[in-house]
């Protein structure tokens, strides 16, 4: 049997693959190490959890022990489509190059740009970043990419996935056209084959068991049920999910429950946290401190469930995953290759449970197709969907004394129902129309000002007693008024009348100038005479005053 030691590797890589336990490596890194030696291109493919991290990792130090870095101009380059693949990157170069003094860089979002400038600006022996946040130090003019001597892709198929294709078709176009290109990945799509005809040259070609297949240490089922209702679907695979891991009791020691969109990553942990179980969600949306901090506390078994995204499907090397459980059937087949082998890694034993319902059979039909065998089915747990509380948010609005639709302002305006025993309206006797008398009162006095209103009221005071002693009964004073009052109609037209007449003087402003100062030569009249042909040319014409 072929050992790590047989694989000509630099002497002080091989003590660290020592160190770490490994002695025999894996059927990918044993046909991809010799070719990546030599220099050659090399296309891996191999299901995810055969290691092919260490299959252009241990190579490419090796190779890397000859020379030195300069500022700014890396003399390798890492392409990882996620943070979290980064810095497992990051964390397997360290493992394995402690015994050099290899530098590394780490370019993710998340972090500031001035520690990792300060990085590149030292100068890295490896350069591991994401393809946005290295384009993004490329275009402040901070890094230069024409020192790379290796390029490595790993997980090519994701950055497909991702839309990372024209980036890194990009990248390739700012490397050295001499470099060597390794690709990893778990699945090759088309496009992936379109890159590697265009970017590599003559590779190798390493194919370990068959393409888009999952590790036959990894237990599957299928449980598939039909919800009471369909608004209960989601409130119905949590309570499933929740009977899946408590039967399975001890040997469930950790697990990983992907979802496919992140707001259900979150409603799925809040579910399982109140209901008693140690879990956290993961997933592109949280502070990249936080998926660090969540996944180092998954990783030293302090956290039990993680709830994830297919941020954590891709190239997490955490070995000791018991379970996963796909909470969401994935809508690309390729993913739940990658998500199922989580559990199962290095020779280890794994199961993984997919939750799936009526409308999911148009995926798992794509799965079982690209996999090339059907999915085992099992059963829904025996009481697992029997006392539900019926006060879930996922009820319908009318259980809940709420009005159906978005919001109650709608049934608020909506147009109430006819009642069909009411008597047609045209069938209804037409109401007479009441006529009401409209007596206007007279316009109240104008109101005098305060201080005349209170002079006014204590010298009349005594003549007030007077005239209420000799003033008639109140109803006659009313009637008086009522008489005596002129029609609002003539009222109407005198206040009309009044602001025609009074109301031009009040706006019209005259002219200052003219009418009373007029000069006086103006006011003078001439009398113009006829010049006869015997008067001379010269004289002027003459007038008098009128």
């Amino acid at each position: 049997m072929l050992k790590f030691s047989d694989l000509a590797l630099d002497p002080r890589v091989l003590q660290a693959v020592i160190d770490t336990g490994y002695e025999t490596p894996t059927p990918i890194q044993e046909q991809a190490i010799p070719f990546a030696l030599e220099g050659r291109d090399v296309l891996g493919i191999a299901q995810t959890g055969t290691g092919k991290t260490a299959s252009f990792t241990l190579p490419m130090i090796t190779r890397l022990g000859r020379g030195r870095a300069r500022a700014r101009m890396p003399r390798s380059l890492v392409l990882c489509p996620t943070r979290e693949l980064a810095a497992q990157v990051a964390e397997n170069f360290d493992t394995y190059a402690k015994h050099t003094k290899l530098t590394k860089a780490l370019l993710i979002g998340g972090v500031s740009f001035g520690e990792q400038d300060k990085l590149i600006d030292r100068g890295v022996d490896v350069l591991i970043a994401t393809p946005g946040r290295l384009l993004d130090h490329f275009e402040r003019g901070k890094l230069l990419l024409t020192g790379v001597e290796i390029m490595v892709v790993d997980e090519a198929d994701r950055m497909l996935d991702m839309g990372f294709i024209p980036d890194i078709e990009r990248i390739f176009q700012l490397t050295p056209f001499s470099r060597q290109t390794l690709f990893f990945s778990a699945t090759m799509a088309p496009e992936i084959e379109r890159i590697t005809n265009t970017f590599l040259t003559n590779p190798a070609r390493v194919q370990v068991e068959r393409q888009n297949s999952a590790s036959t240490t990894i237990e599957q089922a299928l449980i598939q049920f039909t919800p009471t209702r369909r608004d209960r679907s989601f409130t119905e695979k949590r309570a499933v999910l929740r009977s899946l891991i408590k039967g399975e009791g001890e040997s469930c020691t950790n697990a990983i429950i992907f979802c496919n969109r992140k707001m259900d990553v979150d409603v799925v942990a809040k579910s399982l946290k109140a209901h008693g179980f140690n879990a956290a969600p993961i997933h592109g949306d949280l502070e990249q401190s936080q998926r660090m901090k969540t996944l180092d506390a998954f990783r030293d078994g302090s956290l039990h469930l993680l709830v994830a995204s297919d941020v954590a499907a891709r190239g997490l090397d955490i070995p000791a995953v018991s379970h996963v459980f796909n909470f969401d059937v994935p809508s690309h087949p390729e993913d739940y290759v990658h998500r199922i082998g989580r559990t199962g890694r290095a020779g280890r034993l794994g199961k993984a449970y997919t939750i799936a319902v009526p409308n999911d059979d148009k995926y798992l039909s794509a799965i079982e197709s690209l996999v090339k065998l059907p999915i085992p089915r099992g059963v829904v747990p025996e009481g697992a969907l029997t006392g539900l509380d019926e006060s879930s948010s996922d009820k319908p609005r009318e259980s809940r004394g709420e009005p159906r639709g978005k919001s109650r302002d709608r049934d608020r305006n909506r147009k109430p129902k006819r009642d069909e025993t009411a008597t047609p309206a045209s069938m209804e006797p037409i109401a007479q129309p009441v006529i009401v008398d409209v007596v206007a009162e007279a316009p109240a006095p104008a109101t005098p000002r305060r201080e005349e209103r209170r002079s006014d009221r204590r010298d009349d005071a005594p003549a007030r007693e007077e005239r209420r002693s000799d003033a008639p009964p109140r109803e006659d004073r009313r009637s008086d008024r009522r008489d005596d009052a002129p029609p609002s109609r003539d009222r109407r037209d005198d206040r009309r009348d009044d602001r025609r007449d009074g109301g031009r003087d009040r706006r019209d402003h005259s002219v200052v100038g003219m009418g009373d100062h007029v000069p006086d030569f103006i006011l003078r009249s001439f009398k113009i005479t006829a010049v006869t042909a015997d008067d001379t040319e010269d004289e002027p014409a003459t007038g008098t005053d009128g």
